[in-house]
């Protein structure tokens, strides 16, 4: 970990151990993320800002779980965000990300999902269906899916990414999976709360003690891969997501159902994977200076 000039990093989290793990684990988990607001021109300072804001609302969610009355002096104390910047950031709303899928990823899951639009015989997927009609067809499902969006505008963002084709009177999927393009804000957000409910199960068990509820988080590891054993099992993993993602969609639609009639269903979900390779580093200091940048 660097140091800030003439300070002691270990006064930064005081003499608690678990603290200074909390602090190293987090620099880990930064690395990426900084890798990616550093290639969109994201600078240090413009984090440092927001960080402040997400300091702040997470110790108002702490004092009030606590049933700890909520004043500027505390939120100070907990966060460590001096009270001048907690008065100055009160009245500033922090950025979130839509928590459900749009209409048209919803649609496409629909569709790759729902056995209505199987063949009854091979229970594949039909990759065309009518443009117009009755199930099955693509306005039938277009109409299930959202009341609020007509079917032919689903069916032009649908085009425009690239996910599917018109030929003639038949709309055919053109791709086995929804992937939002890199260059749409939709990408950002999709990352944002995949990784930050990830987080979230993993700082949840965290907490959660020997007897108490965990969510799933597990992973497997390898190395000494060739690259094209990397590729090989990347691409078992998105052999192994498949029947997963059906089976998840499936129960999950069923708990939606049968929880319409019920009135206590404050609760939200999200179930996903991801596989991820790279070379290892060369043995050494990870995130220490490798000698070719000099102070300027």
């Amino acid at each position: 970990m660097s140091e800030l000039p003439g300070s002691d990093t270990g006064d930064l989290v005081g003499h608690d151990p678990r603290a200074q793990q909390a602090l190293d684990g987090a620099a880990v988990m930064l690395r990426p993320v900084v890798r990616w607001l550093l290639r969109h021109g994201v600078h240090y300072g413009a984090l440092t800002q927001m960080l402040k804001q997400v300091f702040l609302a997470e110790a108002r969610s702490e004092l009030q779980r606590k049933g700890t009355k909520v004043t500027d002096s505390a939120l100070s104390v907990l966060s460590g965000v001096h009270r001048k910047d907690v008065r100055a950031l009160s009245s500033q709303t922090l950025p979130t990300a839509p928590l459900v899928p749009t209409p048209a990823s919803v649609l496409f899951t629909r569709w790759v999902t729902d056995t209505r639009y199987r063949d009854p015989q091979t229970r594949k997927v039909v990759t065309c269906l009518p443009r117009h009609g009755d199930v099955p067809s693509f306005e039938a499902l277009a109409r299930e899916t959202s009341s609020d969006v007509h079917p032919r505008t689903l069916l032009e963002e649908l085009q425009r990414l690239g996910v599917v084709t018109v030929e003639g009177e038949q709309v055919c999927l053109s791709t086995e999976r929804f992937v939002s393009r890199p260059e749409d804000e939709s990408a950002a957000q999709t990352l944002a709360v995949n990784a930050s409910d990830h987080i979230a199960a993993a700082v949840h068990n965290l907490a959660a003690g020997q007897q108490g509820f965990k969510f799933l988080e597990q992973s497997v590891y390898a190395n000494g891969l060739s690259e094209d054993s990397g590729l090989k099992l990347a691409a078992v993993a998105r052999d192994l997501w498949a029947p997963a993602f059906d089976g998840m969609v499936a129960a999950a639609t069923e708990c939606v159902r049968s929880d319409n009639a019920r009135e206590d269903t404050p609760y939200r979900m999200r179930f996903g994977v991801y596989y991820y390779h790279e070379p290892v580093p060369p043995k050494g200091s990870p995130g220490k200076p490798d000698g070719s940048s000099r102070p300027g």
